[in-house]
């Protein structure tokens, strides 16, 4: 039977990272996983180019750009491994990169270069990889159990027995099967009876069934900037919504109805129409927030003072509705807006100001309701999960399981689209690698 310092199951973004640090720290490391490519969502993030980090992190208020039971149990990790850190380590490697847009940095020519800078900095640190192997069972031996090595981990593998002190379980969420995502991770959690936070499909499209999506369905492919919104009423007994702190760059509105505090919160990205509903940007960021049965509001012309143009061009002008509205929102979008209604199938001279007004206030406000989303088939990420208050901020380790860890993707911690998740990745890894004890502190 060999045996390890450390094992860590999921050689993904948070897996890889936390090998190569806890290996150049003098552990002996065997990291194993499934599949039988390497970080395979490394791969196909960012168009293929990974968005490794996102500058505009600010890692003493997590709660602006992360969502889950607490954002703030990231706070420590992400703080002492903050988005310059793994700028730094990219610079290092050589690997040239851009920044797109609000702060979200891409590799220039390939996410295949972060993921060789992960198995570079693995092989530094003298690592085992062992892939595709498959994990059959975990146990944990107790000094009363004789048999195997007081307080220490076995792992029956497709390769064989493993032993090791400490175990770290990066296997990330459900999202995103067709590249081997599995429930591992909470498998093992229930088995060592740690709480687990429901889990549900993050920055996901959402859709829209029945006839009532028709008309917009020949809208799938366009694209345009957008203002959404959603928000939940929360009475005594209602669920907390997830992040519900106001996030920077996200505008939330607090009152009260009824009795129940009223929380909101909007986005400014762009939308993209499909064929089952929306998706883009703006989309998959309002769908960390979104719950069940709740409506969404929309403005889709969200730099135009739309009252004001179209009384304008009522004014001057003799052209359809439709076309004039072309001047202000996307041609296709016009086309199929003015449809809704007889009273915006005309020249917009002949337009009543209370038509107009009417039109103006539904596009500035669009509301509707999904009825779910794409799954995780196309999630990017898993909200929920591991359950934070089980956990260590300062080391990611169980409270109540000595030496079995938990980082990344698996932990009830969710990052907005644009970079954050990969910095949680790589915070919550160093955190864990950094204190993983060593075998001389291990044996006292």
């Amino acid at each position: 039977m060999q045996m390890f310092d450390v094992v860590i199951v999921g050689a993904g973004a948070a897996g890889l990272f936390c090998a190569g640090q806890a290996g150049q720290r003098g552990l002996k490391v065997l990291i194993i996983d499934h599949a039988d490519k390497v970080a395979e969502k490394i791969r196909i993030s960012g168009g293929g180019r990974c968005n490794f980090t996102n500058r505009d992190l600010d890692p003493a208020a997590p709660h602006k750009h992360f969502v889950g039971q607490n954002p703030q149990f990231c706070r420590s990790a992400l703080s002492r491994y903050t988005p310059a850190d793994f700028i730094a380590l990219v610079q290092k490697h050589g690997i040239a990169f851009h920044e797109k847009h609000k702060g979200q940095l891409f590799a220039d020519r390939s996410a295949e270069d972060i993921i060789a800078m992960l198995l570079a900095e693995c092989a530094a640190g003298g690592v085992t990889h062992w892939q595709p192997c498959g994990v059959k069972k975990i146990v944990f031996s107790t000094p009363s159990n004789a048999e195997f090595s007081p307080g220490s981990y076995q792992i029956d593998t497709d390769r064989g027995p493993v032993t090791a002190r400490s175990l770290v379980i990066a296997t990330g969420g459900l999202s995103i099967p067709k590249i081997g995502a599995t429930d591992f991770g909470y498998r093992l959690a229930q088995q060592f009876g740690i709480a687990l936070i429901d889990r549900r499909p993050g920055l996901v499209p959402l859709t829209f069934d029945g006839a009532g999506w028709a008309p917009y369905a020949q809208l799938s492919g366009l694209a345009l900037p957008v203002q959404i919104s959603t928000g939940v009423h929360e009475g005594p007994h209602a669920p907390p919504l997830r992040g519900s702190l106001p996030p920077e760059g996200a505008a939330f509105a607090l009152g009260r109805s009824g009795g129940k505090k009223k929380t909101r919160i909007t986005f400014d990205e762009d939308l993209l129409f499909t064929h089952r509903g929306l998706s883009g940007p703006a989309v998959l960021q309002i769908s960390s927030y979104w719950q069940e049965g709740q409506p969404l509001a929309i403005n889709l012309a969200p730099t135009v003072d739309l009252p004001q143009a179209l009384a304008q061009a009522k004014a001057r002008s003799r052209k359809l509705i439709a076309n004039e509205l072309a001047t202000l929102v996307p041609s296709r979008l016009a086309d199929a807006w003015a449809q809704r209604e007889t009273d915006w199938q005309r020249p917009i001279n002949e337009a009543s100001d209370k038509a107009l007004a009417r039109l103006a206030e539904q596009l500035a406000r669009w509301e509707l309701t999904p009825t779910g989303t794409e799954g995780y088939k196309k999630a990017e990420v898993t909200l929920g999960g591991v359950d934070t208050r089980a956990l260590s901020q300062q080391t990611m380790e169980c409270k109540t399981q000595p030496g079995l860890y938990f980082i990344g993707e698996v932990v009830d911690v969710t990052g907005w689209l644009g970079g954050y998740n990969f910095q949680w990745a790589w915070a919550s890894a160093h955190a864990c690698a950094q204190a993983l004890p060593l075998a001389e502190a291990a044996a006292h």
